[in-house]
């Protein structure tokens, strides 16, 4: 689902809440319709009902709209709520009652004054003073913590179930995974200079800038289309530099940045603005291994087919060795020969090095000839060395 964050194009809100309101205009209204006819001429019942009636009618229309009114400003108190990681409440609270005492001890020397130069002043202390103390107290959330000896971040706080999507990470389509997988989910913001640059590429010139530009857009509706995941269009006011907008979004929106930019992912950091980089992830799941690259290894059992040989990697990864049963109990020199990732875990599959194949063929000539053999063998060569 594409929302936008205009509040002229969502639907009129109803429920209880609204009719709760109108009811209270409406008695209120009614009530001042009944006071105003009692008071105009002469008193009578014809006018009083005529005033009620009248007032009914008025609050019923005004208390509509300011109900509706009062159902946007709660749902937008909410959403902001919602999107402002924990610490940065605490910390704005904090600032405000800084702010109240601040404002409390510098408007006692001011009630000596003329009550006509007293009262507005200190009126302007407690709108201003509280206000500035929030607004600090969440610009520095992380130092005012750290004073405490608390870090939010590490303690999960800083981090909100939104995310500002990259011009790279559309383009670069592996988010698609991340989102049917569930690793990444929530609400995804889609600021408008970023599709702005999805369009631009799309209609480049040149041939392969304009596929990266159509599968960024295809990408993108992909992701509109998914049901766990909310895509909200982001009208931003003069914007200016892309990447520099996403990280000011984020940090204001309490979220994390999603990019395979590396630039951006480190002015991210350097902001202290939570990243999810596509690539980074990438990285740290890629096989540990490649065909070709020799390992050592302890074979501990049999294999499922004849002549295997099975051992655990540290992190549990079965490695199948073909034609090793009889290196069971010992360390092994293995060649990787192929590394497969299923969807419920990773096996590798490894060979004998040619070391351990001479030695493994010694062995076997040996076990071959048994134990009389031997012994027959070792009389023949006993006789001929005789005089």
């Amino acid at each position: 689902m594409f929302v936008s964050d205009d509040p002229s194009q969502r639907p009129a809100p109803r429920g209880a809440l609204v009719e709760f309101v109108r009811l209270i205009i409406v008695v209120l209204f009614a009530i001042a319709g009944f006071e105003i006819a009692q008071h105009v001429g002469t008193p009578s019942t014809g006018k009083a009902i005529l005033g009620i009636v009248l007032g009914s009618a008025t609050g019923y229309v005004a208390g509509g709209v300011l109900g509706r009114q009062t159902v946007f400003a709660v749902s937008a108190v909410e959403r902001e709520f919602r999107r402002t990681p924990a610490a940065d409440i605490a910390a704005g609270i904090a600032g405000l009652v800084i702010g109240l005492v601040i404002a409390l001890l510098g408007s006692l020397p001011l009630f000596r004054l003329p009550n006509e130069a007293a009262w507005p002043t200190v009126a302007f202390l407690y709108l201003t003073i509280p206000y500035l103390g929030y607004r600090i107290g969440r610009t520095k959330r992380d130092e005012l913590f750290s004073l405490i000896g608390l870090k939010p971040r590490s303690a999960g706080v800083g981090r909100a179930e939104v995310n500002v999507l990259d011009t790279s990470a559309l383009i670069d389509g592996r988010i698609l995974d991340l989102v049917e997988t569930g690793f990444l989910g929530g609400v995804l913001l889609v600021p408008q200079g970023v599709l702005g640059e999805l369009q631009q590429i799309a209609d480049s010139s040149d041939p392969a800038r304009r596929t990266r530009g159509r599968r960024g857009l295809d990408v993108l509706a992909k992701l509109q289309r998914d049901p766990t995941v909310e895509i909200v269009l982001v009208e931003e006011e003069a914007m200016g530099d892309v990447d520099a907008g996403l990280v000011r979004l984020a940090r204001d929106r309490g979220g994390a940045v999603v990019t395979a930019d590396a630039n951006l992912a480190k002015v991210a950091r350097a902001l202290s603005v939570p990243v999810r980089s596509i690539n980074a992830l990438a990285a740290g799941l890629r096989l540990p291994f490649a065909a070709g690259e020799h390992i050592t290894l302890k074979l501990i059992r049999e294999g499922r087919d004849h002549g295997q040989g099975v051992g655990y990697l540290e992190d549990g990864t079965m490695v199948v060795v073909e034609e090793a049963a009889d290196r069971i109990g010992s360390d092994a020199d293995l060649t990787v020969t192929n590394v497969l990732q299923t969807s419920t875990g990773r096996m590798v599959f490894a060979a004998l090095a040619s070391s351990d194949i001479g030695i493994a063929v010694a062995r076997g000539h040996t076990d071959e000839r048994g134990p009389e053999e031997s012994a027959e063998e070792h009389g023949a060569a006993r006789s001929s060395r005789a005089p």
